[in-house]
């Protein structure tokens, strides 16, 4: 459910075989706008007060979308369940331009940030409470 991070991987989903390999096919990625893992995102331009001490589960969302709504319990659930861990929802229609600065293009979208604000992971659609348990874990 989950990208994987694109520094770790080749773009076949193929382990890389060294550094500087993994550092191609992440600028790969980059250039072709197909992910942007690794981008720091600060508590500011989310809109919030802070970001979490451990992660932040960041969604955005639109008003008339219901798996958004499910995703929002699903995610505040973790949160509390998850020491450490904030949740911030994002209306993707009041921010436009993080919204294309990010390529999100279907709501609900997932990003999961490290305490730092890189993202980690990211998710279209609803995700489930174990593969986002699981996503945390790459995080923390």
């Amino acid at each position: 459910m989950f990208d994987r991070i694109p520094a770790r991987r080749e773009s076949r989903g193929r382990p890389a075989r060294c550094t500087r390999c993994a550092t191609r096919a992440a600028e790969r990625t980059q250039e072709d706008g197909v992910r942007v893992h690794g981008r720091v995102l600060t508590a500011a331009e989310l809109g919030a007060d802070g970001l979490g001490e451990r992660a932040t589960l960041v969604q955005f969302s639109t008003a008339f979308c219901q798996p958004c709504r499910a995703t929002r319990r699903t995610l505040a659930e973790v949160a509390a369940m998850v020491g450490g861990v904030a949740h911030v929802e994002i209306d993707a229609e009041r921010h436009l331009d993080l919204v294309r600065e990010l390529e999100i293009v279907k709501t609900p979208t997932v990003l999961v940030l490290d305490r730092h604000g890189r993202i980690v992971r990211r998710a279209a659609g609803q995700p489930r409470r174990a593969d986002v348990i699981a996503a945390l874990g790459h995080a923390v």
